[in-house]
């Protein structure tokens, strides 16, 4: 599944609300807030993606994920990981690493990760 920059803003507030109505929803824009119009178009096409459902109270709809932000995320990661480094992990890890000024600190860290990671594996 695939969200637009716009939906992926309106699902990091859903996240964060756990469910809300359109005024919740609303209120969690920063100024200029997007017009309720627009807000519907993104629910309603996320909706049609199947990564949000509603629950109906009387004329009022109460929205809610149905996919969590690790699993969407994780979604992302591998396909950036298919698309731009031939599906190999170890070439997106050396391009993140070299690429992105981490650290020596960040860089221990990471390195603290994988190996809990290979000691969990062989457990």
């Amino acid at each position: 599944m695939r969200l637009s920059t716009s939906e992926e803003q309106l699902m990091n507030y859903l996240w964060k609300l756990g469910k809300a109505f359109m005024k919740d929803l609303l209120q969690a824009y920063p100024d200029p807030k997007p017009a309720p119009t627009t807000v519907a178009t993104l629910l309603k096409r996320m909706i049609d993606k199947k990564v949000v459902a509603y629950k109906t109270y009387g004329n009022s709809r109460e929205y809610y994920p149905l996919i969590n932000k690790s699993t969407y995320f994780g979604h992302q990661v591998k396909g950036m990981i298919k698309n731009f480094f031939d599906n190999s992990p170890s070439q997106f890890a050396s391009f993140f690493t070299s690429e992105t000024d981490l650290t020596d600190e960040e860089l221990r860290d990471l390195k603290k990760l994988i190996d809990q990671q290979l000691k969990n594996k062989t457990s």
